[in-house]
């Protein structure tokens, strides 16, 4: 008998990195297609020098044959920025609507040497049969262009995967959610509904884009010296607010930051943009009386190399904010982003300019929906079964137990890996799928247990003991060892110099051994590395890691 399953492989029980397959077939032979392919962002304290974190993939690796496609839902990182690492292990077919489809494309023309990724164009509102799926393509309102919800359609039934989504009948740009089809595809009987959780936790709903572009303004209007405005360089949108905040205030648009210009770029060929004036390079940012400019910058989460940390640093080689000038935040920072944003803040205001949050204007509002929102689209479609995606433990939760209220007969909760039989029959968690996470360090993607990611949160946690022997054939040192300690401290707290403790305690861990031990250089540099980490913790109370390196001569 056919099944219909779904499993996330990233995405459930986190913020980020989303990955969805469906499944249609026997348990022994299926059909899968695959939703979105996205990252989440590294974390310098647990994972240092890590940039990326992407979905373990091998499992649609080993039924490459049998997947269909790749669609996409919409163009945020955390829906489309693994494509690129990932997709050559997959060589699937990708669909996507005009937007999503170009900034992919223009993201590809900015790497070095990209992989040739076709993608196929399908049109907001149309329909594809990818085997036994037939998708439709139902826009939504987001922070984005062009973001949809998926009507997935099989001989077992429809299922309804929201992607990011809002109920904003005033979204500046691009589609409001379409009420009147949602609730046709409700009419026609919808299976499983999967659902952002984002905002679950968070009564009412979310504020229209337009509020926040008379809010940005009446501050721009407002405003004595330069202006910034930092964004997500996505929400096109609050892009085009900001050119009509500027052109109202009589200033001119200066944008700074490539995934800025890249997006800029993108939205004018794709004509959301069309009307609104051209904006200027940052290199003519000093040309302009300071109440006749202002600057659109990349950096609203605080990350270090992004233009607005460098005029924070007063580093940036183009950009300078002075005392009396203003930078606005329109955005909301990213859980995990706090102590990076707030290092940005303080250094605008200790160069005096004055700083403009959420906290205090309605300078940004989410993409997601809030709880009357989730109510009115469970209403709409009325489904059989309601699955929370997109969310933390909490997220999930307060959905799932928001559903119920709202009368959907069975509703369900799942992790990553969780391969879940949505029908026939009664629906539930059959079985266990691979998942994890994959890191980009550098140009290469390891594994979680990868050394490259172990060692080095241990060394940026107690450092590092590099220790080098050379013995003689009958056992004997030929030398004095060589020891050179990194990221640990000089001194202990009677004053000793830690090298000179660890020197010796490496000669007389030598000298201890009988001499058939000091032959076998394995043996010789194990008993060596546990007596310098011992000797170590003793001094510091933290245990390194310790590279021992013996050489027989």
């Amino acid at each position: 008998m056919e099944e219909l399953t779904f499993a996330p492989l990233g995405g459930v029980g986190e913020i980020g990195m989303n990955l969805s397959i469906y499944g249609v077939g026997t348990r022994h032979q299926r059909a899968w297609l695959a939703v979105d392919l996205g990252v989440s962002f590294g974390d310098e304290e647990h994972l240092p020098g890590i940039d990326l974190i992407m979905p373990d993939i091998s499992f649609l690796i080993k039924e490459r044959r049998n997947l269909v496609g790749l669609v996409l839902t919409h163009a945020h990182e955390d829906h489309f920025g693994a494509i690129l690492d990932l997709w050559p292990r997959l060589k699937c077919p990708i669909y996507a609507t005009k937007f999503s489809a170009a900034l992919f494309e223009a993201k590809c023309a900015s790497e070095r040497n990209p992989p040739k990724i076709p993608v196929t164009v399908v049109p907001s509102g149309g329909r594809i049969d990818l085997g036994p799926f037939n998708v439709e393509f139902i826009p939504m309102a987001h922070s984005i262009p062009e973001s949809h919800a998926l009507a997935i359609r099989t001989s077992v039934g429809t299922v309804l995967h929201t992607g990011d989504w809002k109920i904003d009948p005033t979204p500046i740009i691009g589609q409001p959610t379409d009420e009147r089809r949602l609730r046709e595809i409700g009419d026609a009987g919808v299976l499983a509904l999967v659902g952002d959780s984002t905002n679950a936790v968070r009564e009412g709903r979310s504020p229209s884009e337009s509020e926040v572009a008379k809010t940005i303004v009446e501050l721009v209007k407002g405003a004595k010296g330069r202006v910034a405005v930092t964004t997500f360089a996505s929400n096109v949108a609050r892009i085009r607010a900001v050119a009509d905040a500027a052109k109202a205030a009589g200033r001119e648009v200066v944008v700074v930051g490539r995934a800025m210009e890249r997006v800029v770029q993108v939205a004018r060929e794709t004509g959301y943009l069309d009307g609104v004036q051209n904006f200027r390079g940052a290199d003519l940012y000093g040309h302009f009386p300071s109440d006749k400019v202002l600057a659109l910058c990349t950096g609203s989460q605080g990350e270090p190399r992004a233009a607005l940390a460098r005029i924070a640093n007063d580093d940036h080689p183009q950009v300078t904010l002075n005392k009396g000038d203003c930078v606005i935040f329109s955005s909301r920072t990213i859980p995990g982003n706090e102590k990076a944003v707030g290092a940005i803040i303080n250094g605008l205001i200790d160069q005096g300019v004055e700083v403009i949050t959420d906290r205090t204007h309605l300078v940004h509002v989410s993409g997601h929906p809030r709880r009357d929102e989730l109510r009115d689209l469970i209403s709409w479609v009325r489904p059989q079964l309601l699955i929370p995606v997109h969310g933390e433990a909490l997220h999930l939760f307060e959905h799932a137990k928001l559903a119920r209220a709202a009368g959907v007969p069975k509703v369900l909760t799942c992790r990553n890996g969780d391969l879940v039989l949505l029908g026939p029959g009664d629906a539930g968690i059959i079985d266990q799928l691979p998942s994890g996470r994959l890191y980009k360090d550098g140009s290469i993607l390891e594994d979680s247990k990868s050394r490259a990611v172990v060692e080095r949160r241990r060394m940026g946690f107690a450092g590092c003991a590099f220790v080098a022997i050379a013995m003689d054939e009958k056992g004997e040192l030929v030398d004095d060892p060589e020891v050179d300690l990194v990221g640990i401290p000089e001194k202990n707290t009677a004053g000793e110099v830690i090298d000179d403790i660890v020197f010796d305690i490496v000669v007389s861990t030598v000298e201890g051994l009988p001499r058939a031990r000091r032959r076998d250089p394995d043996a010789l540099a194990e008993t060596v590395r546990r007596a310098v980490r011992a000797a170590i913790n003793e001094q510091w109370g933290k245990k390194p890691l310790c590279l021992v390196h013996v050489l027989t001569v």
